[in-house]
């Protein structure tokens, strides 16, 4: 008798357990509190075989080799899956802003430019064949 009353005790008992377990799993699943920023030095991403697809830096200032000063700029590019930086955009307190479109693998001359530095803004646009059309204000 005392082994039946152990089996019912324990299948009770785990009847109990099941019945906590199904209702905490059952419930809706809530995320965790996430950061509102996102915080880093630089962001690159990557495509399924590692090649960096994009990142944005910041790049500190510095003194170029022929003594000029460069000035901290953030830089973003668009990268091909062949590797060159087909897209860029970059800012910089002194050094202005600027945009360059650039042509697919295999081009050297075929970009779009576009750039604003103190009070002047200009639009550079060139072909593969050395056309060449420059627009300022």
């Amino acid at each position: 008798m005392n082994v039946q009353r152990f089996g019912i005790v324990l299948t009770v008992t785990n009847l109990i357990l099941l019945t906590v377990l199904v209702t905490q799993v059952s419930g809706p699943a809530l995320a965790s509190e996430t950061p509102a920023v996102l915080r880093g030095r630089a962001l690159e991403i990557v495509d399924t075989q590692g090649r960096v697809r994009a990142s944005i830096t910041v790049f500190p200032a510095a003194t170029s080799k022929d003594g000029a000063k460069v000035p901290e700029t953030v830089l973003l590019r668009l990268i091909t899956e062949r590797g060159r930086p087909a897209i860029k955009i970059s800012t910089s307190e002194d050094g202005g802003s600027g945009m360059a479109l650039v042509g697919p693998s295999g081009t050297q001359q075929t970009y779009v430019s576009i750039g604003a530095k103190g009070n002047e803004t200009t639009l550079k646009l060139k072909n593969e064949d050395g056309k060449e059309r420059i627009l300022v204000p």
